[in-house]
């Protein structure tokens, strides 16, 4: 089956990013989403434990260890970079004043909920501050694969898992479509062209509305 590749997915999610966005990149393969932001744009990203307008990783070997985001991942610093306490990153969170947060998940729901932390073996120790940061950005972005390893649905009509946040994602970003979640729908926007609408949705476990015609998903080769 095609699909896009983590890299591909990170890409079409940057682009709707505007300029001067205030932006959370969750750990791991949302951090992606910082290469691939479009020519003459640039947004100010945010980390948890406090830094505001970090850039790019170092060169290898260049790396300085007191310079790293909530992944642990070294970073640079940009013109105007700021230090802040980590409380004061919090409350820049849960103040309202990040516009736009992109994280993974394991499961939404139709109505917006997600999960994306799990206490199973392979699952992380607690929520973090991803539970934050989905009710104080105010736009939640979620990047994933359609499916899981197994092959089941990770689009579903209620989450199974512990919820990170209620009702707070507003679109999400797929290896097979581009889905806005409105009225508690999900609302197919674009798909890739060599798919069929019938082929998307039987990978889907809740039902795909559309509103309008669905526009292919085109990405570069990455």
């Amino acid at each position: 089956m095609d699909k896009l590749s983590n890299n591909q997915i990170a890409w079409r999610a940057a682009q709707d990013i505007a300029d001067g966005a205030y932006v959370n990149l969750g750990i791991g393969f949302p951090e992606k989403v910082a290469q691939y932001q479009p020519p003459g744009r640039h947004a100010i990203f945010h980390t948890e434990n406090g830094i505001l307008n970090f850039g790019e990783a170092p060169a290898p070997g260049e790396e300085d260890w007191d310079l790293i985001n909530a992944g642990k991942k070294a970073v640079t610093l940009r013109p105007g970079a700021a230090f802040f306490h980590h409380a004061d990153s919090f409350a820049m969170v849960r103040g309202g004043h990040l516009d736009v947060a992109i994280l993974g998940a394991y499961e939404v729901a139709e109505n917006g909920d997600l999960a994306n932390w799990s206490t199973g073996p392979k699952g992380v120790p607690a929520v973090g501050g991803a539970m934050d940061l989905v009710h104080g950005a105010k736009r939640v972005a979620i990047i994933t694969d359609h499916v899981t390893k197994d092959g089941q649905p990770k689009l579903l009509r209620r989450c199974t898992l512990p919820l990170t946040g209620v009702g707070c994602v507003t679109r999400v970003y797929t290896s097979l479509a581009v889905i806005d979640i409105a009225d508690g729908r999900f609302m197919l926007r674009e798909k890739l062209p060599s798919l069929g609408l019938e082929a998307i949705q039987r990978l889907t476990g809740a039902e795909l509305h559309r509103d309008g015609p669905v526009a292919d998903l085109i990405v570069p080769e990455l």
